[in-house]
């Protein structure tokens, strides 16, 4: 039964990827942890390689609608990719089983990596719910391309510890700082993603051993579930459903946090 959820979940991540260009991808580590019980560590792994590759199929579709832009696509992923690829080599194989005590909790690596995980959702949850236009994100005009390609490589710091894609990161720098419209942006974005995750997920390949049946198996199902939502998508009102899934993601980020902490 948990593993027919669990590829159910799959099928969803990709619906939604597909329906709305982002959002899905932080779904597939609560599903890997939750319901197929993995490690958050090796979920945070198999995530890279399901969400690198489902978003690769969505940006060949948006490659087709000319809704990609690669050479912004290069520019923004090389400090990204670094700071991914660095955090799955060295430093989450190097994050101490035992983090601290506080009183009679005992945050562990893996309670501390689902709580990190937490905060990302809270912040996603936000970014969709928050009523805006679409320029009304970070101001990067006022920064320098040198503090532009820091944020970058954080960025790609973060997607390697939680191994979400950071869509919700990635977009408004792509909207003001390399001035493109809202759906070059999200195109453009799966395809860094894409970069991000596959080339981050080969330093966890040195590091751990991966079950290739399994996360074959998942990612089927999610790249079978990006085309059923590029279809919805032509049917449905895309801002409707952000607001109704970020109220969703909202919740799992406390239902996170409870279990890890209170339960």
């Amino acid at each position: 039964m948990a593993e027919l959820l669990g590829y159910i979940g799959a099928l969803f991540i990709g619906i939604v990827l597909g329906i709305t260009g982002g959002g899905g991808s932080i779904l597939t580590v609560p599903i890997l942890v939750y319901i197929l019980n993995y490690n958050p560590v090796l979920a945070t792994a198999y995530s890279l390689f399901i969400v690198g590759t489902t978003s690769g199929f969505g940006t060949i579709q948006n490659l087709k609608k000319g809704l990609v832009v690669p050479k912004t696509a290069i520019q923004f992923a090389i400090p990204s990719v670094i700071g991914v690829y660095l955090t799955r080599k060295f430093i989450v194989p190097r994050i101490p089983e035992t983090i601290f005590y506080f009183g009679s909790i005992h945050v562990s690596k893996a309670t501390f990596l689902m709580l990190l995980f937490a905060v990302v959702l809270f912040m996603a949850a936000y970014s969709m719910l928050k009523n805006k236009k679409e320029n009304d994100v970070v101001d990067f005009k006022t920064k320098s391309l040198t503090m532009i390609i820091i944020q970058l490589f954080f960025v790609g710091i973060l997607i390697g510890l939680i191994g979400a894609g950071g869509g919700f990161l990635i977009i408004p720098a792509l909207l003001k700082f390399a001035k493109l419209p809202m759906k070059k942006a999200i195109g453009t974005s799966l395809l860094i993603i894409t970069i991000n995750s596959l080339i981050g997920f080969t330093g966890d390949i040195q590091n751990m051993i991966i079950d290739w049946k399994f996360i074959i198996t998942f990612t089927t199902f999610s790249v079978i579930g990006i085309f059923i939502g590029l279809y919805i998508q032509q049917f449905i009102n895309e801002k409707h459903l952000k607001k109704i899934f970020g109220i969703f993601v909202l919740i799992m980020s406390f239902l996170i946090v409870y279990k890890e902490i209170l339960s």
